[in-house]
C-alpha cells in the first residue's frame, strides 16, 4: 500500500509548463468562478420535476426572468465567461486529451497535456493505459483509486 501512495504522490507533483499569461488567466478564472451565481431554470423551486434546476433559457412571452427584472434570478450571459487563455484547461493547468487506448498516448505532449481515460474503457485496458502513461511521464486525470 505504501508503494502505491508513493507513485501517486510523484504523479500529483507533475505540473504543466505554463507562461505567466496563462497562469494569470487561470487565477482570474478561479476568482470569477467564486463570484459566478448558480444558474437555475425559471421556477425550478416550484415543481418537483424541475428539482435539479438545470439551466434552460426562459422563453415565455411575459416571462420576467427573460426580460431581466432585477428581482428574478440571473440569466446566463457572455459577461460571466472566463478568460480565453484558460478555456478548456483543467484546474491544474493541463489541456485535457481523451484517451481510448495506449496508442493515443503517443500524441500527447507531457509538458502541456494530460490524459483523461474515456468512460467506456474497461479495467484491463485502463491499467495498460496508466502503466504506459507512467513510463512516458504523462499525467492521467482520472486514475481511479
Amino acid at each position: 500500500m505504501a508503494r502505491k501512495k508513493k507513485q501517486d504522490k510523484s504523479l500529483m507533483k507533475q505540473k504543466p509548463k505554463l507562461d505567466e499569461e496563462t497562469l494569470e488567466a487561470l487565477r482570474l478564472r478561479d476568482e470569477k468562478n467564486k463570484k459566478r451565481p448558480e444558474f437555475h431554470r425559471q421556477e425550478w423551486f416550484r415543481f418537483v420535476r424541475l428539482s435539479d434546476g438545470r439551466w434552460r433559457r426562459p422563453r415565455g412571452l411575459h416571462s420576467s426572468m427573460r426580460r431581466g427584472y432585477a428581482y428574478r434570478p440571473k440569466k446566463v450571459s457572455i459577461g460571466y465567461r472566463g478568460p480565453a487563455k484558460a478555456r478548456g484547461l483543467h484546474p491544474s493547468g493541463f489541456k485535457e486529451v481523451m484517451v481510448h487506448n495506449t496508442a493515443d498516448l503517443d500524441s500527447i505532449d507531457p509538458e502541456k497535456e494530460a490524459a483523461r481515460i474515456a468512460h467506456g474503457v474497461g479495467t484491463r485496458k485502463r491499467m495498460a493505459i496508466i502503466e504506459k502513461a507512467e513510463k512516458l511521464g504523462i499525467r492521467v486525470l482520472n486514475r481511479g483509486s
